[in-house]
């Protein structure tokens, strides 16, 4: 990106009748002064939340834990407000390119801390929100230093659980049930960050005998402190279930849409974004209706066609989705498919690849578990950009057969491709490695959801559009894949917005989104625990198709997929509003 400055040469006028110089007022560069500023924002964002440096990779913040009291809360409030005074200063119209979307950037990161502290009040209703195991593994097995190093933040950190978990039991004031349900379980499996792996690494360290004898002490106070905490939630739900007093999980439709306007950062609304949605879901119901039209006789040809369109897809789509991995072959198999799609992107030239950035296929740990996503991906932060990637899996140990075979149908042959695209290569694994390397360290933090979740999304159909295991077959389970994509958005929007019963959300998402019960379920429940994050998918996915068909409209013969890809890239996790208007404008 190039540092352009918007500095007007100073333009000289004579005036009628006389030699006065007339001097026109000439925009100063103020980039120097943002530089500083930026610095000077970053390091308040670690103040105030230095768990997130943790999560960027930035480790001189580890050992330190934030109370969530009334106290630090203020200090967070008061930080951010001199912060928007400060960033008031200056005018985008003297910035660079670069400095003006992360001016941008920096004002929704602010308007969004303090809209949360003062509107949204999460902590007050979702216990979810609370925990310390998570943190505890993941400096665990870290590789940023050495062992003794990394269990000395531990150990630190462990003397503040007791607190932690007390003031966050006085936070807890109007929970959600399904909230306290979310939190329950998360933090039963947040107690083996407490178990024998971490026993087993101080006993193995080279710490000294008293620092192994307070650690001891401190795993035992927290694993304390942690079951207190289980035993006040699990109290609170039999107390909400009995009384039927529990909070409502839906936000209602001005939140939501607030909501959407800060987490997303779209030229789309809440409401404009829901009715393209509509739109698209019955441009892919006809779509669907082609290709199991053609298909039928191969896989149905003894079975009456029905009269119903969509039961005729469904049926076909039942039928395929009958090849699919065995149980204990699903995580092998996501193994087995990464080098194929590498192989595929190289052989199409649609992006370059570093092979040096690690990619691990691991089992979702036990703390992440229960939110109702199956798969996801944990990358490293800018600051430590050589640690490695994690394709986190939920194995199928908890599920019936019954179940499993659902969800194996769900996530069949065709399907499991299109996850791993969507995953891993050249999806968000790809994507993250690119924002690592981005200029912009504020773009790389302050990554945008929509624009993430969208080049993933938007991966899926371009590897599909380039070749990739070309078949009706194929194009029709992508078609179903995409109809969750947009079905995320409709779901998401009708539960908070327009109080969309279960019922509903059941006919939506297994009848006109032909999903299997399993998925179904976990999607409700999803959408119970979330707010407006199922939009980001299908938002993200549209303003970047759209960005490509306008570039190649504009660009003609001239248009290359790889530079484009490439050049989107660059920007970072940037909004992709901004990344448009740099684009179309050559920037």
């Amino acid at each position: 990106m190039k540092n352009i400055l918007y500095i007007i040469p100073l333009a000289f006028m004579m005036a009628c009748g006389n030699n006065e110089e007339k001097q026109v007022a000439t925009p100063v560069s103020q980039d120097a002064e943002f530089e500083t500023y930026k610095e000077h924002f970053i390091a308040k964002l670690w103040e105030t939340s230095p768990g997130w440096a943790s999560y960027a990779g930035l480790h001189e913040y580890d050992s330190i834990v934030v109370i969530p009291n009334e106290a630090n809360q203020q200090k967070t409030v008061a930080a951010f407000k001199a912060l928007q005074t400060e960033l008031a200063a200056f005018d985008v119209a003297n910035l660079n390119t670069t400095n003006v979307t992360d001016y941008y950037l920096i004002e929704n990161q602010l308007a969004s801390t303090l809209w949360y502290d003062s509107e949204f009040k999460s902590g007050e209703w979702n216990p979810a929100n609370y925990g310390v195991a998570g943190s505890v593994s993941r400096l665990l097995n870290g590789r940023y230093d050495v062992l003794e190093v990394r269990l000395r933040a531990i150990l630190a950190r462990l003397a503040h659980t007791k607190a932690y978990y007390e003031q966050a039991q006085q936070n807890i004031t109007t929970p959600t049930l399904e909230h306290t349900t979310l939190a329950i379980g998360q933090s039963k499996g947040g107690l083996y960050s407490f178990g024998q792996n971490l026993i087993d690494s101080v006993n193995a360290s080279t710490l000294t005998d008293d620092e192994k004898a307070l650690f001891m002490t401190r795993i035992e106070e927290s694993k304390t402190a942690l079951n207190d905490y289980i035993a006040f939630l699990e109290n609170k739900k039999d107390m909400l279930e009995t009384t039927g007093t529990a909070k409502s999980f839906r936000i209602g439709k001005e939140v939501f849409a607030k909501k959407f306007e800060l987490d997303i950062n779209s030229d789309y609304t809440a409401e404009e974004i829901y009715n393209k949605a509509l739109k698209r879901k019955e441009e892919l119901h006809q779509q669907m209706i082609t290709i199991a039209d053609t298909l039928w006789n191969t896989y149905l040809a003894a079975t009456p066609k029905p009269e119903d369109k969509l039961k005729m897809v469904s049926a076909l789509i039942t039928e395929i989705s009958k090849k699919h991995v065995a149980r204990d072959e699903f995580i092998p198999e996501i193994r087995k498919q990464l080098p194929e799609l590498v192989a595929f992107v190289n052989e199409k030239d649609l992006l370059t690849q570093n092979p040096d950035k690690p990619l691990v296929v691991r089992e979702t740990p036990l703390y992440m578990r229960g939110g109702g996503a199956g798969a996801s991906v944990s990358a490293p932060g800018p600051y430590d950009k050589d640690a490695d990637t994690y394709y986190n899996v939920t194995p199928l140990d908890d599920y019936t057969d019954e179940q499993a075979e659902s969800y194996l149908r769900e996530y069949n042959h065709y399907v499991l491709q299109v996850l791993n695209i969507h995953e891993a290569i050249p999806g968000h694994y790809t994507q993250l490695v690119y924002s690592n390397e981005s200029p912009s360290l504020i773009k790389s933090l302050l990554g945008n959801g929509a624009m993430i979740e969208g080049w993933a999304v938007y991966t899926e159909l371009m590897m599909l559009e380039e070749g990739y295991n070309n078949s009706p077959e194929m194009w029709l389970m992508y078609s179903k894949w995409h109809l969750r994509v947009v079905c995320n958005t409709i779901l998401d929007y009708s539960v908070h917005s327009l109080d969309m019963s279960k019922e509903d959300a059941m006919d939506l998402l297994m009848n006109q989104a032909f999903q299997e019960q399993a998925e179904a379920d976990g999607k409700w429940k999803r959408a119970t625990l979330s707010q407006v994050q199922l939009c980001s998918y299908f938002t993200g996915f549209t303003e970047i198709y759209d960005l490509r068909s306008e570039l190649k409209a504009k660009q003609g013969d001239q248009f290359s997929l790889k530079k484009f890809h490439e050049e989107f890239l660059s920007y970072g996790s940037s909004p992709v509003r901004y990344i448009k208007k740099l684009m179309m404008e050559g920037k």
